[in-house]
């Protein structure tokens, strides 16, 4: 039986508008929405990832949350790789106090040395792919970094819950197999080219221009480009690193380790500190790359070119195809003043 509906004035049921909803839901985005890559926009992401990492995301773990996903369990990753990183720094130096003195004198440089050497390890790994999306990025269009807020819809953990929606951060290319191609089309309602996109990307690849399907066109250019630039990123990172744990381990560093202090409000000591950095890593890079003082002198010119030519050849190999598309037009194969059968 259905019952009437009554006194729905004192009842608890709240109608409220899209509008009303809108008005008082304060998302930042409310769509799938293409970011640019710039400074501010990788530094807010990976701000917001640290912290829903080490917050958010194991607290959905532990409370064994149905919306914990793949996304989160990665991110969750650079915790770990943090926290080894600073203890691998802290174990070579926290047992020096306990040495004797001539001992100590011997080991406190280089437990600073191998602390330092996880930092560039760390620096120049990151760094490094710069090397290779910056110049891939202007000789072809394509950002093989381009990244994106993705809106996820979460399951309501509580009758009561109305805040289900969450953010991550992807990348367009993330998956060669299946890229968000959607994000690249132009909207069409605010003045753009539907394939604005992908005909400044086949301009740039030399593909042609005014094409009817330019998107049909660069696609298979764009993921060919996509996996070189992967590799190329996957083995220049790595060479980079060894360049920045040889860097750390040059004995000019030794003179910044006796005057280098974090105590900013002393300024004088502070400041020379400071000046201190500059001068030894610019005699660091000298002694790394002349071998003053080393067995093997020309092992560190050696890794650097190794390092600096994956990066060269990466981005040769990435903006390069070996197929090319066809110059030919349909004046050049139909001759109009022939006449042809079809059986």
């Amino acid at each position: 039986m259905i019952l009437p509906v009554t006194n729905l004035k004192n009842s608890n049921i709240n109608f409220m508008s899209s509008k009303e909803n809108d008005k008082d839901s304060k998302l930042e985005y409310t769509h799938d929405t293409l970011l640019k890559n710039n400074l501010i926009t990788r530094t807010s992401i990976a701000i917001d990832k640290f912290s829903n990492a080490i917050t958010l995301y194991p607290a959905k773990g532990l409370k064994g949350s149905k919306n914990a996903n793949f996304y989160e369990f990665l991110t969750m990753g650079q915790v770990p790789y943090i926290t080894g990183s600073l203890t691998l720094m802290a174990v070579f130096n926290a047992a020096n106090k306990y040495f004797e003195p001539f001992a100590r004198s011997k080991a406190g440089p280089l437990g600073k040395k191998m602390a330092l050497g996880v930092l560039f390890y760390g620096l120049l790994k990151g760094a490094s792919k710069s090397l290779i999306n910056i110049p891939v990025h202007m000789m072809t269009g394509v950002d093989p970094e381009l990244p994106y807020a993705k809106v996820i819809y979460e399951l309501p953990d509580d009758i009561n819950d109305t805040d289900i929606t969450s953010i991550e951060y992807h990348k367009v290319f993330e998956s060669v197999e299946f890229p968000r191609w959607d994000l690249l089309y132009g909207d069409e309602t605010k003045g753009q080219k539907r394939n604005y996109y992908y005909d400044r990307v086949a301009k740039k690849l030399g593909i042609g221009n005014n094409l009817n399907d330019s998107d049909q066109e660069v696609k298979p250019r764009i993921k060919e480009i996509i996996i070189k630039s992967n590799v190329a990123k996957n083995i220049s990172s790595y060479l980079w690193a060894a360049v920045g744990v040889g860097l750390a381990f040059q004995k000019p560093w030794e003179d910044f380790f006796n005057v280098a202090t974090l105590k900013f409000w002393q300024k004088t000591r502070f400041k020379s500190s400071m000046n201190s950095l500059g001068r030894n890593f610019l005699k660091s890079m000298k002694t790394f790359y002349t071998g003053e003082g080393q067995q093997f002198k020309h092992g560190g010119k050696a890794l650097l070119f190794t390092a600096l030519a994956s990066s060269v050849l990466g981005v040769v190999n990435a903006v390069s195809t070996k197929n090319s598309p066809s110059k030919l037009d349909a004046s050049d194969i139909i001759k109009k003043d022939e006449k042809y059968v079809v059986n």
